[in-house]
């Protein structure tokens, strides 16, 4: 069976390679044109030492902050996963509100990220500032000791559960369910992920997922208030009942939707509909109820500009910085900014850092689990 990626196997490969500094698979590009200037050195950021320059971090206003940021270079080193077309329109606003400080965007998947940082981290020669990746890779940073144990007095207003020492929440992404309006007739449209236990399916064109989506399991626990059994026995009526076919990728599944491949989606993405429907695509989406998953934000603990990553985090979690990020169409977690397009469920369960370090009651990863109830290899 597949297995999730493990930080402690990355960290041993990478110690065979990490001598001078990670290679890593991202490429730095600029947002704007490069500054030429040479490579970054580690920081003592971490030593724990406090200065009137640190405490400006958390006691000053973000604009005195920014005249400190300056006085490390002019450069952010933001390691992310953030889309190129979203990047596109976000980065800029941030270079455009702190005029002489430029974006050197690293996109690679997480999993490539993190390695990188690992080796950067064992060689002595950290690149990056920041990190921007979905929860569990948060997870994993942390569990490497990558990341400083900080949160940005912005922070505050945000749910516990979009929060930890060590990163926040900026975005989130919610699992809906979706289907063919041509298939599916407004009666028998669901409403919630239970719906999609129903039989019906299999005559009305079929069910469609991704593979990869275990975690629905620990989002679902919520819902259940914590009852395992009952969470995965939705998912075991889904799998007895319709026989779902898996896709890998979420914007296939929507695109299989479309062209009417299938009649519904139970593992779908809601902010790949509202653009779709705008073009006259025949789907629909519910958003009675929605599963959650944060993108957490996080200092690196020996980021080469400690302010500047800083000035980024305080930046981009507050209501401007979140207002930029639903300009640039992703979906904000800042409780007073609503995303410009209607992907925001009216219920969210969302996942939680505890979940995603549980095992499930006998003791398996919960990818074992999914993986069993509908057949997977």
């Amino acid at each position: 069976m597949r297995r999730p990626f493990s930080i402690l196997a990355m960290v041993g490969i990478m110690a065979l390679t990490a001598c001078g500094g990670g290679s890593g698979s991202g490429t730095p590009s600029p947002s704007t044109a490069s500054s030429g200037e040479s490579s970054p050195s580690p920081s003592t950021a971490s030593s724990g030492e406090s200065s009137p320059a640190t405490d400006v971090a958390d006691t000053g206003s973000i604009d005195e902050l920014y005249q400190a940021a300056l006085k490390e270079g002019g450069k952010l080193v933001y390691y992310g996963v953030l889309a190129q077309e979203n990047a596109r329109l976000i980065l800029p606003v941030f270079e455009q509100r702190f005029p002489g400080i430029k974006v050197e965007h690293v996109d690679a998947t997480s999993d490539k990220l993190i390695a990188r940082a690992v080796a950067e981290q064992r060689g002595g020669a950290v690149q990056g500032d920041v990190l921007a990746i979905p929860i569990e890779g948060i997870v994993q940073a942390g569990q490497a000791n990558l990341l400083l144990k900080w949160l940005p007095p912005e922070a505050a207003p945000y749910e516990e559960g979009l929060k930890g020492d060590d990163w926040i929440g900026i975005e989130e992404q919610y699992w809906v369910g979706a289907w063919n309006t041509n298939l599916v007739s407004k009666a028998d449209a669901p409403d919630s992920f239970e719906d999609f236990a129903d039989p019906k399916w299999k005559g009305l064109g079929g069910l469609i997922a991704e593979p990869r989506d275990w975690e629905m399991i620990l989002a679902m626990k919520q819902k259940y208030d914590g009852d395992e059994e009952k969470a995965i026995n939705v998912f075991k009526q889904i799998a007895e009942n319709n026989n779902p076919s898996f896709h890998k990728g979420h914007s296939e599944l929507a695109e299989l939707l479309v062209s009417g491949q299938a009649a519904a989606c139970f593992t779908c993405y809601s902010h790949h509909y509202p653009p779709r429907i705008k073009d006259g695509a025949p789907v629909g989406y519910f958003l009675t109820e929605g599963l959650g998953k944060a993108v957490g934000n996080s200092v690196f603990a020996d980021a080469p500009h400690p302010l500047t990553a800083k000035l980024w985090s305080r930046w981009v979690t507050s209501v401007e910085g979140q207002k930029a990020y639903a300009a640039g169409g992703r979906t904000p977690t800042h409780p007073n900014v609503e995303p410009t397009e209607p992907v925001r469920p009216e219920k969210i369960y969302h996942i939680t850092v505890a979940d995603l370090l549980s095992k499930s009651s006998d003791g398996r990863p919960y990818q074992d689990v999914w993986d069993e109830i509908f057949k997977l290899r």
